[in-house]
């Protein structure tokens, strides 16, 4: 199947996974998720009409930037070094790994002389798994008073990425637990910038749970442009 006939399946599929849980499709964005695929792929999806990706590695991402910025929105989704935030502030729409205030003060001080302001996300590692980055559930609260200190970011949500495996249902509990800590943030009023927290959790395997349980953005990458070499 081709990129177009992909991304209408996901589609497709978002739109069901919805309605049957009683949310409104509208409610739940795709980022399709292009590491270490060509630009022409991107360029093929733009084609068809969608307009949101994801990108993990910032050397790619910014020759992907010379030939499709400002035809599409970019969101970071990988693990982001402060000493790389210089780019990521001129290139990305939306950085939704921030994991740290150290990372988040360097964004902030490569933004202000751009006057830009942009998105993120407060990364949670949820499931408290040494392999996935994050700020343990316990500390979110504390982080995000001080992200919201920050003039030149507006903390929008919450993301995580659960421990790995195999049986989608396992990943459950873990957007479960992220959803409730985001309701319980937001009733401290610790995403004042934003009318909706948004949510980002669920890939090509576990989407449909993610939905199920919250999600407001799902990162798609296998589902829609194949498996990567």
């Amino acid at each position: 199947m081709s990129i177009a006939e992909n991304i209408e399946t996901i589609k497709s599929n978002i739109i069901t996974a919805a309605k049957e849980c009683g949310r409104d499709p509208e409610d739940i964005q795709l980022v399709a998720v292009s590491k270490r695929f060509p630009v022409s792929a991107i360029e093929e999806a733009i084609t068809c009409g969608h307009k949101v990706f994801g990108e993990n590695y910032i050397q790619e991402a910014e020759e992907k930037y010379k030939t499709v910025g400002g035809k599409c929105h970019l969101h970071f989704i990988g693990h982001l070094q402060s000493n790389k935030a210089k780019i990521a502030a001129r290139i990305f729409d939306v950085i939704e790994t921030v994991d740290s205030l150290k990372l988040a003060k360097a964004l902030n001080r490569h933004l202000e002389p751009l006057n830009r302001t942009i998105d993120i996300l407060l990364q949670v590692n949820i499931g408290h798994d040494d392999a996935k980055s994050g700020v343990n559930p316990e500390a979110a609260e504390e982080i995000l008073r001080e992200l919201n200190l920050l003039s030149n970011i507006r903390v929008i949500g919450l993301m995580t990425m659960p421990p790995f495996t195999d049986d989608p249902e396992l990943a459950r509990p873990h957007f479960r637990e992220l959803r409730l800590l985001a309701d319980q943030l937001n009733q401290k009023d610790l995403f004042p910038q934003t009318n909706k927290v948004e949510l980002s959790m669920g890939m090509s395997n576990d989407y449909h749970i993610a939905i199920q349980e919250g999600a407001t953005i799902i990162r798609v990458g296998t589902a829609i442009f194949g498996h990567r070499l």
